[in-house]
């Protein structure tokens, strides 16, 4: 019974074995089947990705060598370059080997002709001093011969005479002398008129062909400046509320506004050219502008008195351009504008320093000295006028003082300071400076006389009432005729103004001589000025 029951399990063991067996069988090939496929496709991609970068190191290494192979034919050219460079310096050298070798060459032989030519010359030469020496050997025998003549005949002339030789020598000696004294002095008296006389005539000449040369205009300042109007109108304008605006422009500017019945003109009064200009410019531009109050004034006269000066400079500039100056100094030059508003006895003293420079140079260049020296000297010899402060010494001087200390030359210098003659003249250009002076200013109508007089007398008003403490401007007007002091309102009271106005009067009155009387007005003026933000 347990027999057959183990058979059949045994049996149904061993096929479930083979079947097992059979069907793992079929899952390892399976598997082997896979894993045969992924490992062709890895190879197929291990494969690819090498034919890939053997194809990138392949380009890599194609560049590098592209790369190495431009760079050694970009060195190889500069190499061939160079190369070349060299080669034609080595023939430019060469060639000029050969061109100084030709040279030697020329040289040698112009050396050896002319050693031969020197050679032929000292055979020459050493016949000629033969020659000569022969020839001295028979002078000395002449000359031997004709003492010995000579001794005989003085021998006898000492005889029939009954002299000797030694005094009749003396006395004829004498003799000459006299002669000779006399007709000298003949000679020196005629030479010394003639020379006189030839002086005269030449110093003459070279006057009137410098005057003739030089062309001079006869200008003449005066002390007022017509300002023309559009229209009557403007008048008011000017004048302003309760006058106003004319106080403000006087006493801004320091001259006098005159406003009459002359049709559509205002007559602008002052002593001081310079005054008169920035006024005169200050009412165009407000006439202009069409805005005319006080503030308005203060401001424009600022900025006109800043413009003339600028032009003063240009002015400068532009006149030693024309006259041929150069290397002054910008100083030097700013004093030479300011001439421009500057007369001299009435005549302007830029005319008159032009003028002066160019007889100058002219007579200097007739004379043969040196015309650039002399055209400076004569520019400048009146630049001591133009100082803004008083001075204390003479206005000759004190231009040589200013020329020295920037810089001019010693000659020039001395040219200015000696024109008057307050210094001694140590240079030829100084007499001829202060001859063209006196040319320039003696010509018929170049100047006034009263003019100068008058001009001082005002500036000595108004450097009287600055001497006061307390004063902070102060104008002559009315032609001398009245005195406007402005002081400060800070520093000085109502009751100090009117005291000041009689000590400034009695100064006056004490020390300056004056036709008529003189109105001394103080204004002292109080503002208030505030910001608004």
């Amino acid at each position: 019974m347990e027999m057959n029951i183990i058979l059949p399990v045994l049996a149904a063991l061993v096929v479930g074995v083979l079947i097992g067996r059979f069907l793992l069988g079929r899952v390892f090939k399976n598997m082997e089947e896979d894993a045969k496929r992924k490992a062709k496709m890895l190879i197929k991609e291990a494969e690819s990705s090498a034919e890939t970068m053997k194809r990138n190191k392949v380009l890599e290494a194609k560049e590098k060598f592209l790369k190495m192979k431009s760079d050694f034919e970009s060195e190889s050219s500069k190499r061939k370059n160079q190369l070349s460079v060299n080669e034609n310096r080595l023939k430019q050298y060469e060639n000029k080997l050969k061109q100084n070798e030709n040279k030697l060459k020329q040289k040698e032989a112009q050396l050896t002709k002319g050693l031969e030519q020197q050679k032929k010359k000292t055979q020459e030469l050493d016949q000629r001093f033969d020659e000569i020496a022969e020839q001295k050997e028979l002078a000395i025998k002449a000359k031997e011969e004709a003492e010995n003549l000579r001794l005989q005949q003085v021998s006898q002339l000492e005889k029939i005479a009954n002299l000797k030789a030694d005094e009749a020598r003396e006395q004829l000696v004498e003799a000459l002398k006299d002669e000779a004294r006399s007709k000298a002095s003949i000679h020196i008296k005629n030479i010394m008129e003639e020379a006189k006389l030839t002086a005269t005539k030449e110093a003459k000449k070279t006057v009137i062909t410098t005057i003739q040369r030089t062309a001079a205009e006869h200008a003449i300042e005066n002390c007022v400046s017509v300002f023309n109007l559009e229209n009557d109108e403007l008048k008011g304008k000017i004048i302003g509320r309760e006058g106003r605006n004319i106080r403000a422009l006087e006493a801004s500017t320091g001259v006098e506004i005159i406003v009459d019945d002359t049709p559509e003109a205002i007559i602008i009064s002052g002593f001081d050219p310079v005054r008169r200009e920035i006024a005169r410019v200050s009412l165009q531009r407000l006439v202009a502008d069409g805005r005319i109050h006080p503030a308005r004034i203060e401001e424009v006269v600022a900025k006109t008195r800043k413009s003339i000066e600028d032009e003063i400079l240009e002015l400068g500039e532009r006149t030693v351009i024309d006259l041929g100056i150069h290397g002054l100094h910008p100083e030097l030059i700013r004093m030479v504008g300011r001439m421009r508003f500057r007369s001299s006895y009435g005549q302007n003293l830029l005319q008159h320093s032009r003028e002066v420079a160019k007889l100058a140079a002219s007579m200097a260049s007739e004379l043969g000295l040196n015309a650039k020296q002399a055209k400076r000297a004569g520019l400048l010899h009146d630049i001591g006028k133009v100082w803004p402060e008083e001075p204390e010494v003479p206005h000759a001087i004190l231009g040589m003082n200013l020329a020295k200390k920037y810089g001019e030359h010693p000659d020039v210098c001395n040219a200015i300071g000696a024109h008057h003659d307050e210094i001694e003249m140590t240079t030829l250009i100084s007499p001829i400076v202060q001859a063209c002076d006196a040319i320039s200013g003696s010509r018929p109508g170049a100047r006034r006389e009263m003019m100068e007089s008058y001009i001082k007398r005002l500036k000595e008003l108004e450097s009287m009432a600055l001497s006061f403490k307390g004063v902070h401007k102060c104008y002559a007007m009315q032609a001398g005729r009245e005195l406007r002091v402005m002081v400060d309102a800070e520093n000085v009271s109502d009751t100090e103004a009117g005291q000041l106005s009689f000590d400034i009067a009695n100064k006056i009155e004490n020390e300056m001589q004056y036709p008529g009387q003189i109105k001394v007005t103080v204004i002292r003026e109080m503002r208030a000025v505030n910001y608004a933000k």
